[in-house]
């Protein structure tokens, strides 16, 4: 069985900074049995950043699709769980004293210290993996991402290079959401950059895990074990900035061709 002491040791071998920012994406299935489960992680996350480091994930939550039913439930940021195939580690996250959470029901992210009101705070609903929102909060944080016994293609924060990439043809959704209003519940239009497939079309289903092991592959992260589960940290300004550089060469080579 992984105890606490020994998943904070795995993370700070794997390069965890103490008193930074962290990203977490996790499968703890991989991981194995934990004396504490989900709890015992987080505690051995926190150990490794010390009591200055702020914690953050991105949560979404199950979407109710049907557009103007009445009887479709409000989102409620305080009560409506993470997304369920994000899995465990998340939703104990979104629990857990202290957490909070921003605005935006798709694209939002939950933090827990010191850095944790200012990430969180301020999510536009339009265009909410971009400019102006909690990614590139975390982003100028200099946030790590850890993907714990998690694929490569769940890093999130790669939406925020969707944005700011200048390739054409980005594909856009419309949507709305019953969301809390001052009197009573109203419904919301969002606008996005397509995040549930490719943002456009020419690009292949898996290109966050082709980015991120072109990454790797180029000598920058780190991988490791913590406990059983294969693990990556990823300086994340410098992944970004790579995901935006690889995504404009794909489509100048595309033209190319």
């Amino acid at each position: 069985m992984t105890t606490r002491s020994s998943l904070a040791a795995d993370f700070e071998r794997l390069g965890v900074r103490r008193g930074g920012v962290v990203t977490v994406h996790a499968g703890l299935r991989a991981v194995g049995p934990v004396v504490g489960g989900a709890n015992t992680i987080l505690d051995a996350l926190f150990d490794a950043l010390g009591p200055r480091g702020t914690l953050a994930a991105y949560v979404d939550f199950e979407p109710y699709w049907e557009d103007g039913d009445p009887e479709i439930p409000v989102f409620d940021k305080r009560v409506a769980p993470a997304a369920r195939d994000h899995g465990v580690l998340h939703e104990a996250m979104r629990t857990w004293p202290g957490a909070l959470r921003s605005d935006h029901p798709d694209a939002g992210v939950l933090a827990i210290g010191p850095l944790a009101r200012w990430i969180t705070g301020e999510h536009p609903f339009q265009y909410g993996y971009g400019p102006g929102t909690p990614f590139e909060k975390l982003l100028l944080a200099g946030t790590q991402i850890l993907t714990l016994g998690a694929p490569l293609d769940t890093i999130t924060l790669l939406h925020y290079a969707d944005h700011v990439a200048a390739i054409p043809g980005k594909r856009i959704v419309r949507y709305r959401r019953r969301m809390p209003g001052a009197n009573g519940p109203v419904w919301i239009d969002f606008e996005e950059f397509e995040t549930s497939h490719p943002v456009h079309p020419a690009l292949p289903e898996n290109y966050f895990e082709r980015i991120a092991r072109d990454y790797l592959a180029a000598g920058r992260g780190t991988a490791g074990i913590v406990g059983q589960a294969p693990t990556h940290l990823f300086d994340g300004p410098d992944l970004v900035g790579f995901g935006v550089a690889w995504l404009e060469r794909f489509f100048a080579r595309d033209e190319r061709s």
